[in-house]
């Protein structure tokens, strides 16, 4: 039977992906672990604290709980890498060659590790991105995702390990609060139109960027790591999408439901991030291999997140 480690546990994605798989294979097979102490989010689960730049503790773990499968999602994400471009590099490689020297030891069964739109840069074609392309990043976000491809790939290759991995686009999500990324203020916005404060961005009203909720990354995520080997021919990173907005469209698709909001723009640093990034995603191979679909589009998110996000900032402010 299958045993999981989930590395970044407490984090946007990892709180609701490890609450996926323990409705999957059980919240006794899931092991959580984060560097931070366990919260609310992912109650109900075993938990060990992990700095996985802690090689000989992250073996420990494994051995303990006899892990079969890693996701590691911990990571220092694109504007926050920006404040301190030395300590993101470190953490973002160390921790995945780690894990990834890991598997090849004990031999694991399968890894899962993100990568991200922020791997393309200033001379990648921006509309319908392909697959393969030309990435310059200019972030050390987006270099270290680039370089842990190549080194994703090269475990696959040289020893066999089955890593599998998604560029994520901008994840956007109701049940934590947002993480320091450029796409994050797509997650902020909806918190300041329940508290009906008006809403600074930090992008201008035009900024297209591949985006997508997260009950569909949890999808591609686990519909990847399901899917046989022989099917999943990208050992890099697949492209996925599923919406592409601006500023101004997801004011448009709130004031839908609360006519009363209203944003100002402000673009600060992280403007110029996204404007390296693409506008929109090309995931036919992604769509072909094993058969990604997303189920969202920004107003049926937005629906979604209004419906169910007061419930949560009740729990935040009891916090």
């Amino acid at each position: 039977m299958d045993r999981i480690l989930v590395i970044g546990a407490c984090g946007q994605l990892g709180s609701e992906l490890t609450n996926e798989l323990g409705k999957i294979f059980g919240n006794d097979h899931i092991i959580a672990s984060d560097i931070s102490k366990p919260n609310s989010a992912i109650q109900g689960f075993k938990f060990e604290q992990l700095d996985v730049m802690n090689a000989d503790r992250l073996a420990e773990i494994v051995d303990q709980h006899q892990i079969t499968q890693i996701y590691h999602l911990a990571a220092i994400l694109s504007a926050k890498g920006e404040e301190n471009p030395q300590w993101a590099w470190n953490l973002n490689m160390t921790g995945l060659l780690n894990v990834l020297e890991l598997a090849k030891e004990k031999n694991l069964d399968k890894i899962y590790w993100p990568s991200s739109i922020a791997v393309f840069g200033p001379s990648t074609p921006i509309d319908n991105t392909p697959q393969h392309t030309v990435m310059d990043p200019n972030t050390v976000y987006g270099i270290s995702k680039l370089a842990g491809e190549r080194w994703c790939e090269y475990y696959f290759e040289k020893y066999g390990v089955d890593v599998r991995s998604i560029r994520y686009p901008g994840l956007i999500g109701y049940k934590s609060l947002p993480g320091g990324g450029t796409t994050d203020y797509a997650v902020d916005i909806y918190h300041k139109a329940l508290s009906e404060e008006p809403f600074e961005c930090f992008l201008s009203e035009e900024t297209y960027l591949p985006m997508m909720y997260m009950q569909d990354a949890i999808k591609a995520t686990i519909d990847l790591m399901q899917a046989p080997a022989k099917k999943v021919k990208i050992r890099s990173s697949y492209n996925v999408s599923a919406i592409s907005f601006s500023p101004r469209e997801i004011v448009a698709s709130i004031q839908g439901h609360i006519p009363s909001f209203t944003a100002t723009y402000k673009p600060d640093f992280r403007q110029a991030i996204a404007d390296s990034w693409p506008n929109s995603i090309d995931d036919s191979e992604a769509k072909s291999d094993w058969d990604w679909n997303p189920a969202f589009d920004l107003d049926k998110m937005t629906n979604d997140i209004l419906t169910h996000l007061p419930e949560i900032l009740g729990d935040f402010q009891k916090a």
